[in-house]
């Protein structure tokens, strides 16, 4: 039975194998697991509470739930969230209960994947939470605040984890090298320089990418005259091929964000990035060119009306050449708007408008404003005392559009950024423009009639 367990154990996979086993094993998450952060302290005096554990994979979390679990002084059962009924969770929950009263033996529950969930699962376990009953441990590569029912949340400390850091990754590699027990220290083996920064580069922070390209590398290598196993640069090439970019629902919306806040900052270069990024991880390019639209508006507008043409451009070009050519167009427009004047005037003054829209009670429609091409319009009044714009000097005439209610009422105020500069001048004219009619002629206020 031990030789049998024993194969099975050299068989795993070298990712397996190398999964640390101490705190002083453990790699990289310095900012959480670091001397004298909390989560350490938590670790050590086995008293962490209900926590949950969320990042990208392979960058610790499973690894140091099962730390955890070698450290612990309490029970530890782990179970996966797509595999586990509501049934099986309360019998766990029923034998820790029994722990703690019998022998006054907290139990840890690890659930892998915890965002699958659903909420009738989740609800299952809050009592034993609140009670005390379990120590939950959740882990995910989800958004807790998104993916997960709120109740539960709210009743965890959540701890964010990292990307590891290439230098970590270097580190783990070298364990995997050297370690006779796990890894291939008991192998003729080199790993060269450039060899490890290309698996370490491409992994983009996944250990356990790393390792099983080091493993795919070594076995598929064969030793040369000298019975030495050398990973060259073309080796780890082959062994590693594509940069891990990882697009989960979280990760899509920070990396969606980030593009947006990077055009309406002004950055070409972080725009294009991360449109670039985004379309590496399989994002549908429609979805990045409709926020270019939205923007256009929201953070330029007639600052340079100019962005929305550009932006619908890229639309359209997309639509009739696709993809990756219209990746082009899609570029042009991201650095024609992130160098565009910026202005939030259209979006404040449609904000406001759609407000009073909701909120103001409006007697109806100023009689002189009314439709008028119907039989009987007149009889009615409708239209009395219009002025025809196009009959005055300068095509403008001072009057009231805007309902009783909100005369006065302005929501755009132009900025002084771009061509809303130009905007801003002429709206002053016509307002000295309305006020001196006004004066000189003693009128009504603007658009009253008999």
């Amino acid at each position: 039975m031990d030789l049998f367990l024993q194969n099975q154990k050299q068989s795993a996979p070298l990712a397996d194998r190398m999964r640390p086993r101490t705190l002083e094993e453990f790699v990289g998450q310095r900012h959480i697991l670091g001397e004298g952060k909390l989560l350490r302290r938590a670790i050590l005096a086995d008293k962490l509470s209900s926590s949950i554990f969320f990042g990208p994979p392979g960058c610790g979390k499973t690894t140091l739930a099962q730390i955890i679990a070698n450290t612990t002084r309490s029970a530890f059962c782990r179970v996966n969230a797509v595999s586990t009924g509501v049934g099986e969770v309360r019998k766990l929950l029923s034998e820790a209960e029994h722990r703690q009263k019998v022998y006054g033996q907290a139990t840890y529950l690890l659930l892998d994947e915890c965002h699958r969930w659903s909420k009738a699962q989740s609800d299952s376990i809050l009592p034993a939470i609140e009670q005390g009953v379990i120590r939950f441990i959740g882990s995910t590569t989800e958004n807790p605040m998104i993916a997960m029912t709120p109740a539960i949340v709210s009743r965890c400390r959540l701890f964010r984890f990292c990307p590891l850091s290439r230098e970590d990754i270097v580190m783990a590699i070298n364990r995997a090298i050297s370690d006779k027990e796990r890894g291939y220290g008991n192998l003729s083996l080199e790993v060269q320089p450039d060899a490890m920064a290309h698996i370490a580069d491409l992994a983009n922070g996944d250990v356990r990418a790393a390792l099983n390209a080091v493993e795919l590398a070594v076995l598929t290598t064969n030793p040369d005259a000298d019975g030495r196993i050398r990973i060259t640069l073309s080796i780890a090439e082959e062994s590693i091929q594509r940069r891990a970019v990882r697009c989960d629902e979280g990760e899509y919306y920070d990396m969606l964000s980030a593009f947006c806040k990077s055009l309406r900052g002004s950055d070409g270069d972080a725009a294009l990035f991360w449109c670039a990024r985004m379309l590496y991880a399989g994002v549908d390019p429609r979805i990045i060119v409709r926020r270019m639209i939205v923007h256009s508006s929201e953070d330029i507008g007639l600052a340079n009306p100019m962005a929305m043409q550009q932006a619908v451009a890229a639309m359209q070009a997309l639509e009739h050449i696709g993809m990756p050519e219209a990746r082009l167009n899609i570029a042009q427009a991201i650095l024609y708007i992130c160098e565009c004047p910026k202005s939030d005037s259209v979006t404040r003054a449609a904000e406001a408008a759609f407000f009073d829209a909701e909120h103001c009670r409006v007697a109806g429609v100023p009689t002189h404003l009314r439709d008028t091409h119907y039989a009987g319009a007149e009889r009615l009044g409708s239209g009395r005392g219009y002025r025809y714009p196009h009959d005055f000097p300068g095509h403008y005439v001072p009057q009231q559009y805007l309902p009783d209610e909100l005369a006065g009422r302005e929501y755009y105020h132009p900025s002084d950024q771009g061509g809303e500069a130009r905007i801003a001048a002429a709206r002053e004219r016509r307002k000295a423009r309305d006020a001196a009619e006004g004066a000189s002629n003693g009128e009504k206020p603007l658009g009253e009639v008999n």
